[in-house]
């Protein structure tokens, strides 16, 4: 019988570079004011306030050429409290075949 080494590989480095937006699939919702555009807010019939999402699912701040965001310096509490390459930022990559 021949023995097989296993060997941990290093995963792949996570950055916002090389990922397909995948937090920006998300629903996020606005509960502390930092700025963000009028343009980009959904208000539902409660008065709830979240990122517009446009028809492809993405936000609407998303730049769809470079996949980054177009109002990072105003985006949401909650997309700053995201952080790259947490769990759930994983749990996302992996449900996007990433």
């Amino acid at each position: 019988m021949t023995d097989i080494k296993v060997k941990n590989l290093p995963e792949a480095e996570i950055s916002c570079a090389n990922c397909q937006a995948c937090c920006c699939r998300l629903e996020v919702m606005i509960i502390s004011e930092t700025g963000v555009p009028d343009e980009h807010i959904a208000v539902d019939q409660w008065g709830g306030a979240t990122m517009l999402r446009l028809e492809d699912g993405w936000c609407s701040a998303l730049d769809r050429e470079t996949l980054m965001c177009t109002i990072y310096e105003q985006r949401p509490w909650i997309c700053r409290e995201f952080e790259m390459g947490s769990y759930e930022c994983k749990t996302e990559r992996s449900a996007n075949s990433l």
